[in-house]
């Protein structure tokens, strides 16, 4: 019977133990985060997914080069004379349209060393943390604020004013030629004229 008794004892104090902490969690309040109710605060420098400010960006492309993963693709245009592209916030002037500027966020390891290096600070990881997607496709981000008419026009500019700048090149290199063929031949006229003339000093 004492021995019972004891076995007794022992169980109920095992379970008194086992349930200290859930007793002491019920008279104090609770610490759990109610998400998606109630958001964690993050720290200062934390690094979630990417965002561009296409109004700083120059395309300058050190971004694209600086990832790890490739996650970025970028596909700039030149200006052409005329055209004004604005300047960004730090004072630098834009010579580029930025026809392609897509960040594949699934392939994306978050390091965080395209942000440094970009000389207009355009480039930077915001706090979001949710942006979880059904299809793949929907985890690569356009940043890109041209119409897709808007990108064939300025590719249309930069290849006509290429191929006007060539015909210009080829028309100032055609003249040039026919002046130097032109002085050419007026030298061998000269030159022909003062032999022709030797003879008749000679006689006089």
């Amino acid at each position: 019977m004492k021995n019972y008794i004891l076995k007794l004892w022992q169980g109920f104090f095992t379970i008194m133990i086992g349930m200290k902490v859930t007793f002491r969690h019920l008279f104090i309040p609770a610490v759990t985060i109610q998400y998606p109710t109630v958001r964690p605060e993050m720290p200062e420098r934390e690094r979630n997914r990417l965002y561009v400010n296409m109004d700083d960006c120059i395309g300058c492309d050190i971004c694209a080069r600086a990832c790890p993963v490739n996650c970025i693709d970028i596909e700039t245009v030149k200006s052409v004379p005329g055209e004004d592209l604005g300047i960004t916030t730090n004072g630098k002037k834009k010579a580029l349209w930025v026809t392609t500027f897509d960040i594949d966020i699934a392939k994306c390891c978050y390091c965080e060393l395209c942000v440094f290096p970009c000389p207009t600070d355009c480039i930077y990881m915001t706090d979001v943390y949710e942006f979880s997607e059904f299809e793949r496709d929907n985890f690569i981000y356009d940043f890109v604020t041209l119409t897709p008419d808007e990108k064939e026009e300025k590719k249309k500019n930069r290849e006509e004013f290429m191929i006007k700048k060539e015909s210009e090149k080829a028309a100032t290199a055609k003249m040039k030629a026919e002046e130097e063929a032109a002085k050419k031949n007026e030298n061998v006229t000269k030159s022909k004229n003062n032999t022709d003339d030797k003879p008749e000093e000679n006689k006089e």
